[in-house]
């Protein structure tokens, strides 16, 4: 049933597929932090202003059916990263803290060392949010693979740390060559910048309180000179600094500029403020928009436009309200059901845009089952560059997709919440294990496992909204898809109870003993 059990991406043999029939492409990929499906004008959306992101959907590919492989930003930075689903690695729920160890295995090809083994520059800017060797004073440092370690602990102010020894295990050990941007989430300490392996200033006071509609930012350290607002600004002039550079010295690039913005505390800065009628949250996406719109202006000015596949996406889904707790009218999910966190489709289903110009027809709308965690492979075959043997084992290269050269070999993707319940789409399917949203939606509910045994079914073909549950109806379906989740996690150290028994397989059980 699954590509993951059949052989997955079938790429990595070494052979240079579409990249091979011109010159090779540079690739950007802009990712922003918490954007929702219904945030972008080409999306539907009418309170916010997107002209930057709505150009790229004009002159490229848009999306309808993409996902990102959790509801939360760690686990789906991890996949996208990597190809691999984040349940494999040390981190099984929640995201991680801003002072956590690194989750992605040394070793462990990545996007970023796949394409320079190809000869290709690669420079990351803005959020990791992926762990890194920070040290103690007294000179401990925290091992994400040892047993107990603290990945996903809420008190995380860093006043421990001994910050004038940088850190270990970050993006430049994980294949970039330059790196320029935070720890973490923009609510999470240490507030400062980091440039390669250290930071810039030392953190050495505490953090400064932002009023109380834009807060809930986590108590940590700063640098004296540090300003929220800033953050994505800087991050964009870093990333198109570099861009600059590469193309003066005739290199091809990779360059991933994962932003702040829309994740609270949304404090939007001078250019942006009231740039929407959604409220600071809106004006954020606004800054996405804006990102975006300084990348192509200055791919147009080096005459790269032609050359680079550009890719603007989210790592998982919105909010409902903005941080005021008014939604301004707003849905920015769309109609999917839930937001952020949850296993609803409003937690994982991404706004996703492509554009290559010659390759991905221009305007061109797919509603083709894809994740991001298919972007290695995916950037590999436009690239030519070889995915080692035995890497990205859950990944699927959907480029064909892109170029409406072929359908999806997806028919399977594995689905993850904040509070660890599994999905599992399945064609037009959708298999839930657990109770509730998984995630912020109310009733959270609890995973299945031995003591909760009932879980959702949806029909996402005639119930897009995910309103009725058909579990207890269709039980050969939720049997067939549970033994394919089971198949793909491999063992209970997933996460994914193995102990689930479908109710009818309880009734014969009973009638049997009776």
């Amino acid at each position: 049933m699954s590509e993951q059990e059949s052989g997955g991406r079938r790429q990595g043999d070494g052979k240079a597929s579409r990249g091979d029939r011109g010159r090779r492409p540079n690739v950007v990929v802009v990712l922003a932090d918490d954007m929702g499906w219904g945030d972008l004008g080409c999306y539907g959306a009418t309170k916010i202003p997107t002209p930057a992101m709505d150009r790229v959907a004009a002159e490229g590919a848009r999306a309808t059916d993409c996902h990102s492989a959790s509801a939360v930003c760690t686990p789906s930075r991890y996949a996208i990263m990597t190809g691999r689903y984040a349940w494999r690695s040390p981190l099984k729920r929640h995201v991680l803290i801003g002072h956590a160890p690194a989750i992605i295995e040394p070793g462990r090809p990545t996007i970023a060392s796949v394409l320079r083994s190809a000869g290709y520059a690669t420079g990351a800017f803005g959020k990791w949010h992926l762990g890194l060797g920070w040290r103690f004073k007294d000179g401990r440092a925290w091992d994400a693979f040892a047993p107990g370690a603290p990945l996903v602990a809420e008190v995380d102010d860093g006043t421990n740390i001994d910050y004038a020894a940088g850190f270990s295990d970050g993006p430049v050990e994980r294949g970039f060559d330059r790196f320029f941007g935070i720890a973490g989430s923009l609510d999470m300490a240490p507030y400062c910048y980091l440039d390669q392996d250290t930071t810039v200033g030392l953190p050495c006071e505490p953090k400064a309180v932002l009023r109380a509609a834009y807060g809930y930012q986590r108590p940590g350290l700063q640098t004296p000179d540090w300003q929220d607002e800033g953050v994505d600004l800087r991050f964009t002039d870093e990333a198109c600094e570099w861009v600059r550079a590469q193309a003066g010295a005739g290199r091809s690039f990779l360059c991933y500029l994962a932003l702040s913005a829309p994740h609270r505390p949304c404090v939007p800065p001078e250019l942006a403020r009231g740039r929407s009628q959604a409220g600071p949250r809106g004006d954020m996406v606004s800054v996405v928009d804006w990102a975006v719109g300084r990348v192509t202006a200055l791919l147009d000015e080096l005459g790269l436009a032609d050359d680079t596949l550009l890719i603007v996406t989210s790592d998982n889904g919105a909010d409902l309200a903005d941080y005021d707790g008014d939604t301004h009218g707003h849905k920015a999910n769309g109609d999917w059901r839930g937001q952020k966190a949850d296993i609803f489709e409003g937690g994982h289903r991404e706004p996703f845009l492509a554009r290559w110009p010659g390759r991905i027809p221009a305007g061109s709308v797919t509603g083709e089952l894809f994740g991001l965690i298919d972007l290695l492979p995916t950037i590999a075959s436009a690239t030519g560059a070889r995915v080692p043997d035995g890497a990205a084992e859950d990944a699927v290269d959907v480029l064909g997709v892109l170029v409406g050269e072929t359908a999806s070999r997806r028919e399977t993707m594995v689905q993850h919440s904040l509070g660890a319940t599994f999905g599992l789409r399945w064609r037009n399917w959708k298999l839930v294990m657990g109770s509730g949203s998984g995630g912020f939606s109310a009733p959270s509910g609890q995973p299945c496992g031995a003591g909760a045994q009932e879980g959702q079914l949806y029909d996402l073909a005639a119930d897009p909204g995910e309103t009725t549950n058909l579990w207890g109806v269709r039980q050969d379906l939720v049997r067939q898809l549970y033994k394919e989740l089971k198949s793909i996690a491999g063992g209970p150290a997933s996460g994914l109870s193995f102990d689930v028994v479908p109710s009818d397989e309880l009734e014969e059980t009973a009638a049997a003993s009776g």
